[in-house]
């Protein structure tokens, strides 16, 4: 660790919906849900007012709908408007210090050290708490939650202890006394599972797991997890903040004491697993294209498939929800004594299109037969109208607007826009040659 708290990690607030909530005015203040929106959807993310109902991310839409109350709006991803935003503060962070690692399109680590900047607290926590007003001001409203440690670790933490639009500075000196009284599950190395394994051993906090020597973590959990845990529970992280990190593959899985039937046990451990794969992958800074599932049966014969997407994703939803495929195609009739999930083709930035059409399964192939096509959009619950709820379009009469519904041939705009105040809502036949898609609004009056 450093000597100095000069490692900023820092996360946009809902990020996805947030952007829906500052274009649409007629959604600010309600919950929104951004995700996959047909049968076996996903949610990508929900905002806080969402949150409220239970709705969170890599959740089935359906359960998502279920949880929310009516009126709750249901969008479809719009990739094009949430880069636009991401450039403007990756660009912020940038004038910051040269050395940014951006974890995925909402999140980066900052390496202050790098830039030409007074390294005390004091000074660092200004410098940051600027940043904050300025991301505000130069998205339209959005906000950012920030972490300022002397490690990644802990300033990874701290951008998650006072959430929304919040900022914990850990001074130097103070990792042990932040950690102590944290739940364990705050470390990276602790999901669901391993969070249920160490509550056996009565460990409940951070505090609880420094107690435990070293060698009892390693007989409990291997080498490589139970010394991990030892380190991270002593704040020990010498990770530096990289622009480029290269790696094969990432991968967790586990292995039951009782061959394991129940399939909803299997999803549970699936999503617990895809989560220790999204972090590690985050924590290299890396996206992937290829999503492996490894299933061994009762009689130790092994197993895997995979499914490559066309672009990489870091999206935890993503992975999961393909992983999520995998198995249910797999026969497990016989049990498995072993489930586990893989991410590999890791590059160091997702290409320009991000994979929202993965929350809704595999991207329709142009080039292949309609009625083919067809048959697989009904196998994954694909939503592929003309019209989806959320995206940008433009009417030669009536201007810039969103899609706030389609069906039975029809489509429903509500016209309004970052700059003005919620709109009117006029429904139009889904062929009118005057309605067509457009470019995300602009946010800015000055632009």
């Amino acid at each position: 660790m450093r000597s100095t708290a000069s490692i900023l990690h820092l996360d946009l607030d809902a990020f996805f919906a947030a952007v829906e909530q500052r274009d649409k005015p007629s959604l600010r203040g309600k919950p929104v849900v951004v995700g996959g929106i047909g049968p076996r959807g996903v949610v990508a993310t929900a905002s806080y007012e969402a949150r409220a109902f239970g709705a969170r991310s890599a959740m089935p839409t359906a359960e998502a709908r279920r949880r929310c109350p009516a009126g709750t709006a249901f969008l479809y991803p719009r990739g094009a408007a949430y880069r636009r935003t991401s450039a403007v503060v990756m660009e912020l962070l940038h004038e910051l210090s040269p050395v940014v690692e951006q974890v995925s399109i909402d999140e980066a680590y900052v390496d202050l050290q790098a830039g030409d900047l007074d390294l005390s607290t004091d000074a660092l926590e200004t410098v940051v708490r600027a940043l904050l007003d300025r991301i505000r001001v130069e998205t339209g409203g959005l906000t950012a939650s920030a972490g300022l440690a002397s490690s990644k670790m802990l300033a990874k933490i701290g951008s998650d202890l006072d959430k929304p639009a919040g900022l914990v500075v850990v001074p130097p000196g103070q990792e042990l006394h932040l950690l102590a009284p944290l739940p364990v599950r705050v470390l990276s190395g602790v999901g669901p599972v391993t969070a249920t394994r160490l509550r056996t051993f009565g460990v409940e906090t951070v505090a609880d797991l420094q107690r435990l020597e070293r060698a009892d973590l390693v007989s409990i959990f291997g080498e490589a997890h139970g010394g991990g845990l030892a380190q991270l529970a002593q704040a020990r992280d010498d990770r530096a903040v990289v622009t480029e990190r290269e790696a094969k593959s990432i991968s967790a899985e586990e292995t039951f004491p009782v061959d394991v039937v129940d399939r909803a046990r299997l999803d549970r451990e699936l999503a617990s697993l895809a989560e220790r794969v999204t972090a590690r992958l985050g924590e290299h800074g890396s996206f992937a294209r290829t999503v492996t599932l490894k299933l061994r049966h009762h009689d130790f014969t092994t197993m895997t498939r995979s499914e490559t997407l066309t672009h990489p994703t870091g999206d935890p939803a993503a992975i999961l929800a393909i992983a999520r495929r995998l198995l249910a195609g797999a026969d497990i009739g016989g049990g498995l004594r072993l489930i586990g999930v893989g991410v590999a083709g890791l590059s160091a930035h997702a290409q320009e299109r991000l994979l929202f059409e993965e929350l809704d399964g595999p991207a329709p192939d142009p080039q292949r037969p309609v009625d083919e096509q067809a048959d697989e959009d009904a196998q994954y619950g694909r939503h592929t109208a003309r019209w989806n709820p959320g995206e940008d379009v433009e009417h030669d009469d009536h201007g810039p607007g969103w899609v706030w519904g389609s069906g039975l041939g029809r489509v429903t705009v509500r016209f309004e826009g970052p700059l003005t105040a919620p709109g009117p809502v006029r429904t139009f036949s889904g062929a009118d040659q005057a309605l067509r898609h457009t470019d995300p609004p602009n946010w800015r009056s000055d632009a």
